[in-house]
């Protein structure tokens, strides 16, 4: 990082919802680098992190000022908690953005599973000629159509890092209507967004929606990246296990912030569990590693796996950090809750009414995910024994009434998926 950070006043719950979007992004765009072998969605990463180390700084001032007494000190632990974890995300992120910089190996057997394992991501340029510039994203309504969301857009385009003099008011090229100069992000793009030509726009949806929407934005058609397998069968082990890590962690960070906004200990448990799962994960991958190694002409070449294990590891360590809190009964202070539901990508619990369209249907059957845009990462069924949670459920997975689930996405989604379960107790301005 570079430059000075000096204090000001600022809101701690907006700078941790702006550092949770930031981090999940960087999630995203850092293995979407890694699926591509794109240096440019790298290096996007790379100034997200710059980013995020003024944002950790700044939220660590805030409450170091707020901090007035023992009981000051006892709150708001847990909110510092969740500050160096989101920061861990995002380092690790980072590092996994570097394994395509520094071209460290990876062998293209990884590059053909990851579309399987995660929903696509994809940057385009949008033309002057796509029937999507000039418009606002209430006008497009992607979400709707195709389920593909826009999670964040560069506005103008321009190299990442590049010095665009953003704090500059007389700045000639500050676009007035959002506020952004040209190369700066825009994590949090709404409905009024006006998308523009020359922006780069970050898409994530089901691959074919993607794909669609890709070539409309650029004129260029969407190229997935060619299958590839290896022969040794020790390194196809290696390589699903790190994609079963990715999973997991993804949705253990998922679940952190679900624990954090309903201060619930049973979700925080699970997380602890999954936590756990990864890292049992990483052992047998280690082993199938070397193994492999013996195999393989160049050993070297496994490099990036390595590194891509361990930053993977990391994201679930910071994921059991967000909701150690919540572990160790210090339950949740409202600013961490509040930031969790105002961010960007909200996460909602919800219960499945009698009667409703999820009652006795399948995710897959009801299309959740592309009708309401968002993404369901955990169920508890009625019928289960205690508070057992199924975790990262799949489109078989079938709802029945008194069901509760978590999901994630936007704020109008869940809307939408409330109202396709029935419940409707979800306050979506407000929730507790």
């Amino acid at each position: 990082m570079t430059g000075s950070v000096e204090y000001e006043p600022v809101s701690v719950k907006a700078v941790l919802a702006e550092m949770k979007d930031t981090a999940e992004l960087m999630i995203d765009l850092s293995y979407s680098a890694v699926l591509f072998g794109s240096p440019a969605v790298a290096e996007e990463v790379l100034a997200l992190e710059d980013r995020m180390d003024v944002l950790q700084m700044r939220a660590r001032m805030s409450l170091l000022m707020a901090a007035r007494s023992p009981e000051d000190a006892e709150a708001l632990a847990p909110v510092l908690g969740v500050v160096g974890a989101t920061e861990k995300i995002s380092d690790a992120a980072g590092d996994i953005a570097k394994v395509v910089l520094e071209e460290i190996g990876l062998p293209d057997a990884l590059r053909s599973v990851l579309p399987e394992a995660i929903e696509t991501v994809a940057r385009a340029d949008l033309t002057t000629e796509s029937p999507y510039a000039g418009r606002d994203l209430a006008d497009v309504n992607l979400e709707t159509e195709t389920g593909v969301r826009v999670i964040a857009i560069r506005r103008g385009g321009g190299r990442a890092g590049e010095d665009d003099a953003p704090n500059r008011d007389d700045a000639p090229n500050r676009d007035d209507a959002a506020g952004l100069a040209r190369g700066e992000w825009l994590l949090n793009p709404d409905r009024d967004t006006v998308l523009r030509a020359g922006d780069v726009l970050v898409l994530r949806g089901l691959e074919e929606s993607v794909a669609s929407v890709s070539e409309a934005a650029s004129g260029e058609p969407y190229e997935p990246p060619a299958e590839a397998e290896s022969e040794i069968a020790d390194l196809e082990r290696a390589v699903d296990a790190i994609v079963l890590m990715k999973n997991v962690s993804e949705v253990a960070v998922d679940l952190a912030y679900g624990a954090v906004l309903y201060d619930s200990e049973a979700l925080a448990e699970e997380v602890a569990e999954l936590e756990a799962e990864v890292d049992a994960l990483e052992s047998r991958f280690e082993a199938w590693t070397l193994r492999a190694a013996a195999r393989v002409d160049d050993p070297v070449s496994l490099r990036g796996l390595v590194h891509l294990a361990g930053s993977t590891e990391v994201i679930s360590d910071a994921a059991l950090e967000i909701a150690e809190g919540v572990l160790r009964g210090l339950g949740t202070h409202p600013v961490v809750a509040e930031a969790v539901f105002e961010s960007d990508e909200v996460v909602v619990r919800v219960t499945v009414a009698s009667g409703s369209a999820l009652d006795g249907a399948s995710l897959g059957e009801r299309e959740v995910s592309t009708n309401t845009g968002m993404r369901v990462v955990a169920v508890r069924h009625a019928d289960a024994e205690g508070d057992a949670w199924e975790v990262s459920p799949g489109p078989e997975t079938t709802l029945a009434a008194g069901d509760v689930f978590v999901a994630k996405g936007t704020r109008s989604g869940s809307e939408r998926i409330a109202a396709l379960a029935g419940d409707d107790s979800l306050d979506v301005a407000n929730t507790d």
